[in-house]
């Protein structure tokens, strides 16, 4: 058994855990301290900002996930000014061992330890994730996070892709419009323009254009609130079709990734799990054709740990240094 510093760094906040890891397995994983990353110049300082709150001294290995790629000698992140440089970490946080991966990856590798009862049934069979397969996983947030997670003989590996930016197909006239007035503006037109953060006020602007109306400007959180707490009937109607297109986006995935079970992550999938099973999701997800019944035998939850980050972090971490946490 191993303790290690799990630390999950966004554009607004940066998350710390101390957790127990044993023969590539997360066995315990302590509350989060949130930090401000505003208040702090750099990832050594709010580290020394956690110690202080720890009250205690902090194990001598961290795992982090971070919003931003992970290759290169200096690593930006995503909506936060902090960089990393990995090559200084062992020395800047005084840690002999160490791994940096990706949020998303993350996200992948908490998938692969969740316990069943962090994840939510949305559609197709209520059976378990497969133990032999993949699982396909797709996160809408401020973009479209997409990953696969192959597991094989009680081990996993986990591939984080671009998938959210392949083309967005539209299935009926309304899609076709939504897409046509984005290639107004973009040259061509991803998934995650659609779903996404993002997305939704898209589809928005299209629902005002088609009632002939001058539409309401909303940033992006408050026509979220707005459609979450039904106070705009059009924005309402954006969300409904916000979940048909998802459940279209993650059956297009499942496919092109040969998935046997989906998962839906992320902030936005969260802010849905009471929505999207009263949806459209589960009819567009099996819609694809000559593969309707294929489609309808797989298993689609949503996962609803409320720390992934930490949890992927500090399980990408035992995978890592299996040998040396047996």
């Amino acid at each position: 058994m191993k303790e290690i510093v799990a630390a999950d760094i966004g554009g607004t906040h940066v998350r710390f855990a101390i957790a127990e890891v044993a023969g590539g397995k997360v066995m315990k994983l302590a509350d989060a301290v949130t930090l401000e990353t505003t208040d702090y110049a750099s990832l050594q300082r709010a580290w020394k900002a956690f110690a202080e709150q720890a009250g205690r001294q902090l194990p001598d290995a961290i795992a982090i996930s971070f919003a931003g790629p992970v290759h290169g000698e200096v690593l930006k992140l995503t909506n936060n000014p902090w960089v990393i440089r990995p090559a200084q970490i062992a020395e800047t946080l005084e840690v002999k061992d160490w791994t940096l991966i990706n949020d998303f990856s993350a996200v992948g590798h908490a998938i692969a330890q969740l316990s069943p009862d962090s994840l939510s049934h949305l559609c197709g069979p209520d059976v378990p994730l497969p133990t032999d397969g993949i699982i396909s996983v797709i996160g809408p947030g401020t973009g479209l996070g997409v990953a696969h997670v192959l597991r094989h003989k009680n081990r996993y590996w986990v591939n984080e892709t671009e998938g959210g930016h392949i083309d967005f197909a539209p299935l009926d006239a309304l899609e076709d419009r939504i897409v046509a007035q984005l290639r107004k503006r973009y040259r061509r037109v991803s998934a995650e323009r659609v779903v996404s953060g993002p997305g939704l006020n898209n589809i928005y602007e299209v629902l005002c254009g088609l009632e002939g109306g001058a539409h309401r400007s909303y940033d992006d959180a408050a026509l979220w609130m707005a459609a979450l707490d039904g106070t705009d009937g059009l924005a309402v109607a954006a969300l409904d079709r916000f979940c048909q297109s998802l459940g279209a986006v993650a059956g297009d995935i499942a496919l092109a990734q040969g998935g046997s079970g989906v998962v839906i992550a992320g902030g936005i999938g969260l802010r849905l799990v009471d929505l999207l099973g009263k949806s459209g999701f589960a009819q567009r997800f099996v819609a694809k054709g000559r593969f309707e019944s294929f489609m309808a035998k797989i298993p689609v939850k949503m996962m609803t740990h409320r720390q992934p980050g930490l949890l992927g972090a500090a399980a990408a971490f035992a995978l890592e240094h299996r040998e040396r946490t047996s």
